[in-house]
């Protein structure tokens, strides 16, 4: 199967020109200025004009099919995947969990079945342990031979997650041997447990109080004990879900002291803050995650945090659990409110319309934080992250021009609200490939269930 992508704008996170992509065997054979001689040898041809051609979306940061608090996240690999694919997201790394007493690899083959024959794009995961010795230390060398080279920890939810200390860092220096990387939650939890029951005693149950008893200084500390924790390590480590100013400082300071420190931020903390718990009756369990929202005037750092690498990926957390039924758990306790929200359908639109339209980051830098990073960061580059020759060809045409309201009733997650409902976004995926099969087209999904790859990405060097 030949297919030509033609007449686009190509962009990666280092170039933009006119151009044109051949793709040949899942992967890309030829890009030039103009192909229109081999138009004839193609099976078939994809207009791109007045469109971009970008690299696949990838989300590093997903929970599909997971338990939490008493039921489990909306989406499937396969519903999750769909939504994905119709976003502009080609590639997902997904969580499995290690419980308390199970082994590593009893973890990763249970969330192996829950995503084979499911996803309709690739998939990788990240571990997260919550029991560490030392075979676990063992079986962490053996996942990273295999494929599985990340591993999240908690400094939150004492007595389900949490890690010690001196947990944490052995963790860590097992990762300066075997090439893997930390990923850390990092919020205290041992503080935000004391106020949550505080909280709690004294009546205060509506759900504004998960984000008043989960303070930005909480996550700041936490941010950098983990990084103090990996410079004594001497190891990289990468920090997920960012969402306070003073966590960000934490980063930005030792990025500036030369430590290889990462982390990412989710578009819930660019576009959303906590304004919303204020909403009346119940509404705001639509908006409970961890971290929670934070005030609106946090925003503005997180995106100079974006536009200055102090933060070097956008994933989605996406974890959506139904109002009805599901967050109506926590109905009259907040600390009973699954925590989590649905976004990987709409990570993409939402950046490229608050981040590139509104001058806060460049076209380019929108390829790097959404594909290009994670790729890097993650062991998937130059396999996926860009459009280059002998890259798979996971290819987004995005039209820089449509504009779509969101909306639960035409968006394709499996939950039954949008944090966003309503808000209008322009730009939006048009055409959607993964290995060079076209998956959404004509706002229709075009692709087979099952045909999703487990990702086996590469340690570092």
């Amino acid at each position: 199967m030949r297919t030509l992508i033609t007449h686009g704008t190509i962009v990666t996170a280092s170039d933009l020109y006119k151009g044109d992509v051949l793709i040949e065997d899942e992967k890309i054979a030829v890009i030039g200025t103009t192909l229109d001689d081999i138009v004839s040898m193609a099976d078939k041809v994809i207009d791109a004009s007045g469109k971009y051609v970008l690299p696949g979306g990838i989300d590093v940061h997903t929970h599909l099919d997971m338990p939490f608090g008493g039921t489990t996240s909306a989406d499937d690999f396969e519903s999750g995947t769909r939504a994905a694919a119709f976003g502009g997201t080609t590639s997902v790394v997904d969580f499995a969990i290690q419980y308390r007493g199970q082994t590593l690899h009893h973890a990763w083959e249970t969330w192996m079945k829950k995503a084979e024959g499911k996803a309709v794009i690739d998939y990788g995961f990240h571990m997260i342990m919550t029991d560490l010795n030392d075979h676990t230390e063992g079986e962490m060398d053996a996942l990273v031979r295999q494929g599985v080279t990340s591993f999240k920890l908690f400094m939150a939810y004492p007595g389900v997650f949490m890690l010690d200390d001196g947990s944490i860092f052995k963790a860590l220096l097992r990762t300066g041997a075997n090439g893997g990387t930390i990923c850390m939650h990092a919020e205290n939890g041992g503080v935000i447990d004391v106020l949550v029951q505080r909280a709690l005693a004294e009546g205060k149950t509506a759900p504004k109080y998960h984000a008043l008893t989960r303070p930005a200084r909480a996550e700041a500390e936490a941010t950098h004990r983990a990084i103090a924790l990996a410079e004594i390590a001497d190891v990289p480590i990468y920090i997920v879900h960012l969402s306070a100013a003073e966590a960000l400082e934490m980063v930005t300071e030792a990025r500036d002291r030369g430590l290889p420190a990462f982390a990412e931020t989710c578009p819930q903390y660019l576009f959303l803050s906590y304004d919303n718990y204020e909403e009346p009756d119940f509404g705001g369990a639509k908006y409970v995650m961890s971290p929670p929202l934070r005030e609106k005037r946090t925003q503005d750092q997180l995106w100079r945090g974006l536009a200055f690498n102090d933060l070097q990926c956008i994933s989605t957390d996406h974890c959506p659990f139904c109002m009805k039924e599901q967050k109506e758990i926590g109905r009259n306790d907040f600390s009973k409110i699954p925590n989590g929200a649905p976004g990987i359908e709409t990570r993409m639109s939402l950046v490229y319309d608050g981040g590139v339209r509104a001058g806060r980051i460049t076209l380019n830098r929108f390829v790097e934080l959404t594909s290009t990073s994670p790729a890097k960061i993650f062991g998937l580059f130059p396999r996926k992250g860009t459009i280059a020759p002998g890259s798979d060809a996971d290819i987004v045409v995005f039209d820089p021009h449509r504009t779509i309201t969101l909306s639960a009733e035409t968006l394709h997650m499996k939950v039954d609200y949008s944090p966003y409902e309503g808000r209008r976004v322009t730009g939006a995926a048009d055409t959607v490939l993964s290995h060079g099969r076209v998956v959404i087209e004509d706002g229709q999904f075009v692709g087979r269930v099952g045909a999703g790859s487990f990702l086996k990405r590469s340690p570092r060097s």
